[in-house]
């Protein structure tokens, strides 16, 4: 079985896997970094979304044969205390209602505030479609994404 190097979270990390194993389990169950949700399968629902070298991907479909060397930023790798920008506002708004696709939520909107530091309504709506909550919480997640923005301003 290949070994490979990545970046998790800061941390190099030697993975020893086949090459065709999705991220998503070597996150979930090589390296017990349980924050990224499994939902689809196919990505298309958005729970499984990591930073790859600070671009937002879904998990479930990136072979970790892809990713020798690169750099991986997931849910526990936003702020050391959970009190990253976007994941206070998440608290402030109280979006999560189930919760299970939040953290793919935030990390979407993490990468459209890094992106876009004022998105307009339209933009956070582009870049949220891909996420999926089945609770119906998208009013709380704009309000969410808007108060990280104004926070993020100051």
């Amino acid at each position: 079985m290949p070994t490979y190097q990545l970046n998790i979270n800061g941390q190099s990390k030697s993975i020893e896997a086949d090459a065709d194993m999705p991220l998503l389990w070597v996150l979930r169950d090589l390296l017990k970094l349980h924050g990224t949700k499994y939902g689809c399968g196919i990505a298309q629902c958005g729970a499984c979304t990591v930073h790859i070298d600070g671009t937002p991907v879904r998990s479930c479909v990136i072979p970790i044969e892809r990713l020798q060397g690169k750099s991986v930023i997931t849910i526990e790798g936003l702020s050391e205390k959970g009190n990253h920008p976007v994941q206070e506002a998440w608290k402030e708004i109280d979006v999560p209602q189930c919760g299970y696709c939040q953290t793919g939520q935030i990390m979407s909107a993490v990468a459209l505030l890094e992106r876009i530091p004022q998105p307009s309504e339209d933009q956070i709506h582009r870049a949220m479609k891909g996420n999926v909550c089945r609770c119906g919480t998208y009013p709380r997640i704009m309000k969410a994404i808007q108060t990280a923005a104004k926070t993020q301003e100051s």
